[in-house]
């Protein structure tokens, strides 16, 4: 069993970073129901036992933003056909009251780290014909009062597109807002649009892989104005300050 292809390709074998909550969770769950074999990693050791547990998978603490930690993954990791890569922090406010040193632990997390391992997984992974999935947010076109999470989040979806130039299937998700450890917390204020569930980003994130899509949007009508975005950033970018 597995998730199979558009191309009739069997993916088996699975790697899932962020896995003790939210999008990465769920997205554990959908691929042990299929039947996938499954290796979570995450930092929170008492969250990802219980997800383990819950899906069968094997639990692997550990802090993707060391080196240690990126190597111990990548060696669990080494037979995997299908790499998610879920994990990530946000921080939320303007850039001058945010604390210098959140800076630097956001880029790691979000972007360094996802950039090490995929280059330690790379060589087994395009071997196989393997497909890699990459988490990256709407916030990648530019959001306010989330300047830095935005700029890490556009560098993974750059960083997907030109892995697909060289060669490797890879899909991007990007939702708008979850409900997730993110907002824990605090109020999510905004009426419209109204914030996804994290299986239903795992249900989608999913289903492009199945048809080899380059980027997956949740909800899926975000499509849209990130599409206005690249064409028209100008018209893109007022609308936005004047609706948020």
């Amino acid at each position: 069993m597995g998730l199979i292809r558009r191309d009739g390709t069997r993916l088996s074998r699975a790697l899932v970073t962020g896995a003790s909550s939210g999008i990465g969770a769920a997205l554990a769950a959908r691929l042990a129901g299929l039947g996938c074999e499954v290796v979570l990693t995450g930092r929170d050791e008492e969250r990802l036992d219980g997800v383990a547990t819950a899906t069968g998978g094997r639990a692997l603490a550990a802090d993707l933003a060391s080196s240690g930690g990126t190597e111990r993954v990548a060696e669990a990791g080494a037979e995997a056909d299908l790499v998610v890569h879920s994990a990530g922090i946000g921080w939320q406010g303007r850039l001058d009251a945010m604390p210098p040193e959140r800076i630097g632990e956001l880029v790691e997390v979000n972007l360094t780290a996802l950039l090490r391992l995929t280059r330690a997984l790379l060589p087994g992974l395009a071997e196989r014909g393997g497909h890699l999935v990459v988490v990256s947010s709407i916030a990648a076109v530019g959001v306010r009062e989330e300047a830095v999470y935005a700029a890490t989040k556009a560098g993974v979806r750059a960083f997907a597109a030109s892995l697909r130039h060289e060669g490797l299937r890879v899909t991007a998700v990007l939702p708008g807002a979850v409900r997730t450890p993110f907002f824990a917390g605090r109020d999510y204020a905004r009426r419209f649009p109204r914030m996804v569930e994290a299986d239903e980003v795992a249900a989608a994130a999913l289903r492009g892989v199945r048809r080899e899509r380059a980027e997956v949007f949740v909800p899926g009508w975000l499509t849209l104005p990130a599409r206005i975005g690249g064409a028209l950033p100008e018209m893109f970018h007022g609308l936005s300050r004047r609706f948020g």
